[in-house]
């Protein structure tokens, strides 16, 4: 009997040690889980650009003089202002002034001759009609009355001439005028002075049929930037000019600027190796910010198709497949279904299947991070 109560107790030490051991040293360890609690806030349904988009300038010119020459000044340095009209390049213009001044004279002395032989006919004019008078009193012959209207019509015709030789020369000193005035090169519109790739003493020549040569001078309308941005092919139907858009710039990181898209291309580009996309141009809000940035500059679109100010909602990197989340209840993890709504990188609308105030498991990227297992919040109690 002594025997048999020994190995009682014996087992149910056992048993004991075993419940002690499962309750601390063997004790299940809950998974620290990072949540985010289910709230309200604004939720927006965007589309981003498929590659990287561009700062560009609507006005934008590369120049170069019509008619090839040396250099002889460049008044201005990259980054400088101007405005229309201003002198951007001139080139030796010798020749030039030298036909301008030789047409001039030409002209002067076309017009003297015009105002003699106009002179003459106005002469020939008065004799024509005193004989007429004469004639009119047959004191002089019809012979000598139809020479002197033969002397008449000579002498017109004569300062029809020396008219048509004036306007002639005044065409010519025009095309000589005009020629001198392509010796300089004028700014065509506003803007700033981007890039010159010439100097005094050089020599430029104009581009030849279907040969393109090299600029001398790249001037923009900063006031002109906009945003080109390519947009994936499936969201075509959805864009609109006029939907709000947010743009980041690489140069400005951390910061977003508002704008507004103002056009879409009539087509989609189909390129090889690429992606079919959609450009669409934004126009920035902040014109101020706007004269600051570079065109070339890398830049990124997100199109704002709709967006609900006051929307249940949950980071959408809590999202698992198949539209479940995991829900932080007490002290284990519970798989839910979830009915979403509008969504975008940031967050997600839950329109059922959670209520605000509960907590939604974000960090799953661990294997033990799973549906039933015993979790606690990071930083929080088991």
């Amino acid at each position: 009997m002594r025997g048999w109560r020994g190995r009682v107790l014996l087992a149910a030490a056992l048993v004991a040690v075993v419940f002690v051991l499962r309750a601390t040293l063997f004790k299940q360890q809950p998974v620290e889980v990072e949540v985010a609690e289910v709230g309200r806030g604004p939720v927006e349904q965007t589309v981003t650009n498929s590659r990287a988009g561009t700062v560009k300038a609507r006005q934008r010119a590369k120049l170069s003089p019509e008619i090839g020459g040396q250099v002889v000044a460049v008044p201005l340095r990259e980054g400088d202002r101007v405005k229309r009209g201003d002198v951007l390049l001139r080139l030796e213009d010798s020749v030039q002034r030298a036909r301008l001044r030789l047409a001039e004279r030409e002209l002067q002395a076309l017009e003297a001759e015009r105002r003699r032989a106009c002179l003459a006919a106005e002469r020939a004019g008065r004799e024509l009609e005193r004989i007429r008078r004469l004639a009119g009193e047959e004191i002089v012959s019809a012979d000598l009355l139809d020479g002197v209207e033969s002397a008449k019509q000579t002498a017109d015709a004569g300062c029809q001439a020396a008219g048509s030789n004036v306007a002639r020369a005044e065409a010519a000193v025009e095309l000589a005028r005009t020629e001198l005035d392509k010796m300089v090169l004028r700014a065509p519109f506003d803007g700033v002075v981007a890039e010159i790739s010439t100097e005094v003493g050089e020599w430029t020549t104009p581009s030849p049929p279907a040969l393109p040569v090299p600029a001398v001078l790249d001037l923009l309308d900063p006031e002109s930037i906009y945003v080109s941005a390519p947009m994936d092919e499936v969201d075509s139907a959805r864009i609109q000019p006029g939907q709000p858009a947010r743009v980041t710039v690489d140069s400005h990181r951390g910061r977003s600027f508002a704008g507004r898209v103002e056009r879409i291309a009539p087509y989609v580009l189909d390129l090889e190796l690429q992606n079919r996309t959609l450009e669409i141009e934004v126009s920035l809000d902040d014109a101020e910010f706007v004269a600051t940035l570079l065109p070339g500059t890398s830049a990124d679109v997100e199109v704002i198709l709709e967006a609900r100010d006051d929307a249940l909602r949950i980071p959408t990197q809590s999202l698992m497949e198949g539209d479940s989340v995991l829900v932080l209840a007490g002290e284990r993890l519970e798989q839910r279904e979830v009915a979403t709504g509008l969504r975008n990188w940031d967050y997600t609308e839950i329109r059922s299947g959670l209520e605000a105030g509960e907590r939604v498991v974000v960090s799953l990227d661990r294997a033990e991070v799973k549906a039933g297992a015993l979790a606690r919040a990071a930083g929080g109690e088991a």
